[in-house]
């Protein structure tokens, strides 16, 4: 499957922004998605996560309770809600599918067998 990682962009330090992840091939309901972000010279870092049923997700310490994901089946979207951003957010942000990841290893972006080209968000005033 092909994902599209979308909406990224310049934002001010407090500020929100919304990423959406697509396939051209439709639907991403039977997919397990993660959201991974990356920074020069650094290693990917996960970011979030949705079970294929929507039934779990589960963030990373440093985005939990400012960033959302969720999906949106009849869009055949899955977003990451991004609020209260921070300059430590900035990096590019890919979204990432497969079709069941377990559920200790989520945070490991090797397992992923699908990715998005990524797009960037750059939090800066």
């Amino acid at each position: 499957v092909q994902l599209q990682a979308s909406g990224g962009g310049l934002v001010q330090p407090g500020g929100s922004l919304r990423l959406s992840c697509t396939s051209s091939e439709g639907t991403l309901s039977r997919y397990d998605i993660g959201w991974f972000r990356q920074v020069a010279g650094k290693e990917r870092e996960f970011v979030a996560y949705s079970r294929w049923n929507g039934g779990n997700t589960y963030y990373a310490d440093s985005v939990k309770g400012r960033f959302t994901i969720s999906r949106d089946n009849a869009k055949k979207t899955v977003y990451l809600q991004m609020s209260n951003l921070s300059p430590e957010d900035t990096a590019i942000y890919y979204c990432a599918a497969d079709s069941r990841i377990i559920l200790s290893q989520i945070q490991n972006a090797r397992l992923y067998d699908f990715w998005g080209q990524g797009t960037l968000v750059t939090v800066s005033s």
